[in-house]
């Protein structure tokens, strides 16, 4: 049974605001060239989007009663999560070798498993 792993690209969001198109396609090419590979070797995409600015983000915290909201970023780091995609792998060496692509343009790739919730 296939296992579900979310593909994490925390990344410094300003060096992504401030590539040139050229760099920014260049990225862009390798998540195809990504996607290519994970179909081609037997992973499934059930999911995944690149991420808006942490600034335009909402961060909500408390409990019960006692809740606020500020705006975002979640925490003042210079890398922030800029992206990510929701993969099921029977394999997951082989998406560890398949995620490598992405090294090329991304710089950190984490690659975490879905928890067994409830029911599972």
């Amino acid at each position: 049974m296939a296992t579900t792993y979310a593909v994490l690209f925390p990344g410094d969001e300003k060096t992504w605001a401030d590539a040139s198109p050229e760099e920014k396609n260049r990225v862009y090419g390798l998540h195809t060239e990504f996607m290519r590979l994970l179909t081609e070797r037997g992973h499934t995409m059930t999911g995944g989007a690149e991420l808006t600015q942490s600034s335009q983000g909402k961060v909500i915290r408390g409990r019960l009663d006692e809740v606020s909201v500020t705006d975002g970023p979640y925490a003042e780091t210079v890398e922030q999560l800029t992206g990510f995609y929701i993969v099921q792998s029977d394999n997951l060496d082989d998406l560890v070798e398949v995620c490598k692509i992405l090294g090329r343009g991304e710089g950190a790739i984490e690659i975490r498993a879905a928890a067994a919730g409830p029911g599972s």
